[in-house]
């Protein structure tokens, strides 16, 4: 199966240099690119791409306004928003995870790290670098009073296990650890995660973290220094 891959940007030379380097991998193609947020709107509606690259700061629409745009359409629900962006300790790291974004990478990323960051989010797994998860973890103690996603009651929906697989997803560790962890399989773990999402309505992996941090399953490490 090829992921299909929309890029939006507006800087032509970091595009067509992207371009080249996803059309070289026999998995990967890119469908369409945009020069801005709204037309990257109407290009992911037209192609219905597997994972938009999205950059946050263009003109006129942003990546952040076509994030959520792109993540509240019902007809673009497998469609996985990656941000590839120069300003990941900005407060725009919490607010287009909130939006729906799955991820973020930095753009001095390696072209191994882009081709499987694009991999991963198309798999449905989250992808946070340690700079923005530590914005994430940031942003939230500096806004106490934000809307949650899921309020703490829906909590109370989901097992012992899938809280307990929800908090070590929240530190970080991939399914693989989390398996090693509870001496259970990895398909074990991917299930009780999906059924996580669902019971709280989230969009996917990341959004599980962001619910597991403003409900206290997991309390936030003082910075380095702090």
């Amino acid at each position: 199966m090829t992921i299909r891959v929309l890029l939006a940007d507006d800087q032509a030379l970091l595009v067509a240099t992207f371009r080249i380097l996803i059309d070289s991998e026999p998995d990967l193609t890119v469908v369409a690119e945009a020069a801005d947020g709204r037309e990257a709107v109407d290009l992911a509606l037209v192609h219905e791409p597997d994972v938009v690259l999205m950059d946050i700061r263009m003109p006129g629409t942003d990546g952040l306004a076509a994030t959520a745009d792109i993540c509240s359409r019902p007809e673009l629900s497998a469609t996985r928003v990656l941000i590839l962006t120069t300003f990941e300790n900005d407060e725009n790291v919490a607010k287009a995870l909130r939006a729906g974004a799955s991820g973020f990478l930095g753009k001095d990323v390696s072209p191994h790290l882009l081709l499987s960051g694009i991999r991963t989010v198309a798999a449905g797994d989250s992808l946070l670098s340690p700079t923005a998860t530590r914005s994430l973890i940031d942003r939230f103690l500096a806004t106490p009073d934000d809307q949650p996603l899921a309020p703490p009651e829906r909590l109370g929906n989901l097992t012992e296990r899938e809280r307990e697989v929800m908090t070590l997803a929240a530190h970080g560790k991939s399914n693989a650890e989390i398996a090693g962890e509870l001496f259970v399989s990895p398909l074990t773990v991917r299930s009780h995660i999906q059924h996580a999402m669902t019971k709280l309505d989230a969009r996917d992996r990341t959004q599980l973290v962001v619910i597991a941090y403003q409900n206290g399953l997991v309390a936030p490490r003082p910075a380095p220094g702090s």
